[in-house]
């Protein structure tokens, strides 16, 4: 069976929109000029096999990554889900809306399918959302949500005047680092915030990890297709992993192929076991 032809599978947001649970992230993307048409064509090969979801910021490459995003999609903006992301210094009522209207210029785009916070700043909550929910309302962008909010913030934003229109959130998530399954994930799902999984690689460093790398060998599978298989098939999880290779896109891809038994999952669950106790959100 070819891998490439198995379906993604969706994950369905708050709203009911249904977006894959495999996308691409743009993280060290844009950074330099001599590596644009490489990433540009990965993100092309990418959405080719309906890889359709990208992540991207206005931090990644001084908003280099967005630009090399509005490049890729040229010409099928509407078969693709776009995320952005605001600095928490940008993300007042004023500052929030420029950062958008510069985004959206960089990206080529009237609308952003999906907008976060990116980390939590100074800036009020309440201000926050108000400024998101004029984007939203003026059409600028479809729906918002956060990224790198552990429980407690989650718990917060939801008390929010219009908090609990947070679609998202997008946190750091992979088999060595399961942090998030304490409470974070739970809470997310029962108030049906979507996960997103950033670095679902632990910046490559997981993918050197021999005991994933036993258990990868006894599937027939790359370590990265275990990683991905393991993390798409969580309840309501976004995978989002980065790459500038064309090769590696398509390998990232046919992940969704991968079947998981019972033995398999023991073995993960053996090799790296899912939180004990409660502890602070990890970051990148």
């Amino acid at each position: 069976m070819n891998p490439l032809a198995s379906t993604i599978p969706t994950v369905r947001l708050a709203d009911g929109r249904d977006v894959p649970a495999l996308g691409m992230g743009t993280w060290h993307m844009g950074e330099r000029q001599g590596r644009r048409r490489r990433e540009i064509a990965a993100l092309r090969a990418g959405l080719d096999v309906g890889m359709t979801l990208i992540d991207t910021a206005e931090m990644y490459g001084d908003g280099g990554a967005e630009a090399v995003v509005g490049e890729a999609v040229s010409g099928r903006r509407n078969d693709v889900f776009i995320v952005s992301k605001v600095y928490p210094h940008n993300a007042d009522r004023r500052g929030a809306i420029a950062a958008c209207e510069r985004s959206l210029e960089r990206l080529r785009t009237d609308r952003l399918d999906l907008y976060l916070l990116h980390w939590r700043g100074r800036v009020p909550l309440a201000e926050t959302v108000d400024a998101f929910e004029r984007l939203r309302r003026d059409g600028k962008i479809l729906r918002w949500g956060v990224s790198n909010f552990d429980t407690a913030d989650i718990d917060e934003l939801v008390t929010v005047p219009n908090g609990t229109r947070c679609a998202v959130n997008q946190v750091l998530y992979h088999l060595g680092e399961r942090g998030v399954e304490w409470s974070l994930v739970p809470r997310c799902n029962a108030l049906n915030i979507a996960v997103m999984a950033y670095s679902p690689f632990g910046e490559g460093g997981l993918l050197d990890d021999e005991r994933l790398r036993r258990i990868a060998r006894t599937q027939v599978v790359t370590p990265a297709q275990l990683a991905l298989a393991w993390l798409v098939r969580q309840p309501g999880v976004i995978a989002i992993p980065q790459s500038s290779d064309v090769a590696h896109v398509v390998e990232n891809r046919a992940a969704v192929a991968t079947a998981l038994s019972a033995s398999t999952l023991a073995a993960l669950d053996a090799a790296f076991p899912p939180p004990r106790r409660a502890r602070p959100l990890a970051v990148i």
